[in-house]
């Protein structure tokens, strides 16, 4: 099987799970690859997701390193036996990997948290309100490619409207939701479509507001990302230099944290809706 140039983020991450069980066992990967009948540089492909692995795979590696959580076992073969292509993919030649790959962990999340202080999450966003962000950028980027982020970016949504749609809390400041990006109208407009958002069964929209005073990460945006067992959470956080995905053990206890005492400042829903209500009015 030929090596992969650039493997996904699930890729890497299915790898980086098979690295700590083998760690967590007390081998190198010379002992495993001779455990498993392989080399010792198949075995490092692999934990760098260069290559692919079967689910049979997988299992072999867990019992050789005496694993007993069959459930992420189970979780990390069913991964291992992922076929086929998905919407992202024809965006693959047409924008950052960091982009594909958030929407490709939105997919596969069993919930979704998002923390937001100055901007509202991609998520929620109206096609005007992201056309406007994008247009922001620095470099200034060319309309081709900003019209490919916004219907990438409002691809992503469908999370939310699948058949089996992902749980989401968002958590917003009311900083975010007071910036008229694109004058009263759109601002109005975008607030009144996340009201429409909040009613949805599946979908948590609460507001820091501006009385709350200080609170954690203030300065930060944030999607926790649940996988099917914890140990395959996944922390996404944005910066002006790019996307950052954060699931080291120590990492993903921090970020546990952080968004519960991020949540525990903000409203409730109902009175969330409220004050987007109130907000809206105003405009």
């Amino acid at each position: 099987m030929p090596a992969r140039e650039a493997p996904t983020i699930r890729q890497q991450r299915l790898g980086i799970e098979l690295r700590k069980l083998r760690e967590r066992a007390g081998l190198s990967a010379t002992d495993a690859g001779a455990m498993l009948g392989i080399g010792q540089s198949r075995v490092s492909n692999i934990e760098l997701g260069r290559i692919g692995v079967s689910p049979e795979r997988v299992q072999a590696f867990a019992r050789a390193y005496r694993c007993g959580d069959s459930k992420l076992v189970a979780e990390l073969a069913s991964m291992a036996g992922e076929r086929g292509r998905h919407w992202w993919d024809e965006y693959r030649d047409l924008l950052p990997s960091a982009l594909i790959d958030l929407a490709e962990l939105e997919y596969h999340a069993s919930a979704l948290r998002s923390a937001q202080v100055s901007h509202l999450p991609g998520l929620l966003q109206t096609v005007d309100y992201a056309r406007l962000t994008f247009q922001q950028d620095i470099p200034s980027l060319a309309p081709p490619e900003v019209e490919h982020r916004v219907s990438h970016r409002i691809k992503r949504q469908t999370v939310l409207y699948a058949g089996n749609p992902t749980p989401y809390t968002a958590v917003i400041h009311e900083a975010a939701l007071r910036m008229q990006f694109g004058g009263r109208e759109q601002a109005k407009a975008q607030l009144r479509h996340i009201l429409e958002m909040s009613e949805r069964p599946l979908v948590t929209v609460v507001v820091i507001p501006f009385v709350a005073g200080i609170f954690p990460g203030a300065g930060q945006s944030v999607v926790y990302a649940e996988g099917p067992v914890p140990q395959l959470d996944t922390v996404q956080l944005d910066s002006e230099h790019g996307s950052l995905f954060l699931h080291s053990d120590a990492q993903l206890d921090r970020y546990r944290e952080f968004m519960k005492r991020f949540e525990a400042v903000a409203l409730n829903a109902e009175a969330s809706r409220d004050l987007i209500l109130a907000i809206s009015n105003t405009l």
